[in-house]
């Protein structure tokens, strides 16, 4: 702050002029105590021993990440380890694209043809390029970032390029067009990504089909309303919070992926649950999958969400006698547990002369174990 003053008044003084229009005053970079660096503390860190390591746009990306207005940040090695694994996610979908790539794309370019997940993806990039322009023209660099690095992770990496492998894999015209959307939407996010990351985003524009020599000279993105399909984006996000739901209820009942079972998925909208069955079964290790206005399975797993209630046999799930015996031995297994605490805490000596968080953190230990006990006599019931 007192730099840029001083460069202020002097150039009005000497040069009649401001020297510059507009300053972007961040906060400190502080060691991972708080403290600030300083030689006598000797807690410096050497930016060039980092980039060595880890990459300058991995240092880049951690110093942007995070960063508000007015506030001062901590040096965090792990967020720079956390940052060039990003990096790495990058790189793997995008040679994931380049492999699968046929040589006729040259170009950046949407195909005439969209499937549901093209226009739900493409909805979310097009809102992508408004939000972070938006970030960037009022200095919000942190919020930009962090839309970024959600948008790739999760919504590109995660979700739309497994969407994408089935399609690809049948070959033709389907795997063409999806090969297209994968080009056009990387292609984009590079560039909006580029002012964090400048050398691995020209490094991948420069193997992907491009429309220009180099990634800092390409027009910035701009939103298109006519890639806003918000109506496609709401179903495909049901459907979505189907598979997301399945897999949580799965991995609750320690069900394996490789352990498949029908689906009987009750809604209102019929059409578009039996449009995307197929991802389902890949992504919800469904064996079938049967839509219908009204379901009802008895002794079946059910699975809730605002637009869907889904069936799962029970027996297609697990071996039900080896899943007793299993809660049977967690349950005994919890009770011993549970004996032990109460004895701690019936002692009046332990009560007495142990620290009172201690007794209260042995009472909280005591109280989740009931609490898990309960859940085991449920599952043990609704087995039965």
């Amino acid at each position: 702050f007192f730099w840029v003053v001083r460069m202020m008044f002097s150039g009005l003084e000497h040069m009649g002029k401001a020297p510059f229009h507009t300053v972007l005053i961040h906060g400190l970079v502080r060691d991972a105590q708080g403290r600030k660096m300083s030689k006598s503390l000797g807690n410096g860190i050497d930016p060039l021993e980092i980039i060595d390591e880890y990459g300058a746009d991995a240092l880049r990306f951690m110093l942007a990440t995070g960063n508000s207005p007015g506030n001062d940040m901590r040096f965090s090695e792990e967020k720079v380890k956390a940052s060039r694994n990003f990096a790495n996610k990058i790189w793997n979908a995008t040679r994931f694209i380049l492999m699968n790539l046929s040589e006729e794309i040259t170009a950046p370019g949407l195909p005439d043809a969209l499937e549901i997940e093209d226009r739900w993806v493409l909805t979310k990039y097009n809102n992508l390029v408004k939000e972070v322009t938006d970030n960037l023209e009022k200095y919000e660099l942190g919020l930009a970032v962090q839309k970024l690095y959600d948008f790739i992770w999760d919504i590109l990496c995660d979700w739309y390029i497994e969407l994408t492998k089935t399609r690809i894999q049948a070959g033709g015209d389907t795997a063409r067009d999806a090969q297209k959307v994968l080009v056009t939407v990387m292609t984009g996010t590079l560039k909006l990504l580029h002012p964090f990351m400048p050398f691995i985003t020209e490094e991948i524009w420069q193997a992907l089909p491009n429309d220009c020599e180099s990634i800092m000279v390409a027009p910035w993105p701009v939103y298109d309303e006519a890639l806003n399909f918000a109506e496609e984006e709401r179903d495909f996000e049901r459907v979505m919070a189907v598979i997301k739901a399945v897999r949580i209820r799965r991995a609750e009942m320690n069900v394996p992926p490789s352990k498949k079972a029908s689906l009987h998925i009750e809604t209102k909208f019929g059409p578009v649950f039996e449009r995307c069955a197929a991802f389902m079964q890949r992504l919800a290790s469904a064996s079938q999958v049967e839509v219908a206005p009204e379901q009802n399975i008895e002794g079946a797993v059910q699975v809730i969400t605002d637009s869907a209630r889904v069936f799962i046999p029970m027996d297609e799930l697990i071996d039900k006698e080896k899943e007793l015996a299993r809660l049977e031995k967690e349950k005994a297994g919890c009770e011993k547990e549970i004996k032990s605490f109460e004895g701690k805490l019936a002692n009046e000596n332990f009560v007495a002369k142990a620290p009172a968080h201690v007794v209260e953190a042995e009472r909280a230990k005591l109280q989740k174990l009931r609490e898990r006990y309960e859940k085991i006599l449920e599952s043990i019931a609704a087995m039965k």
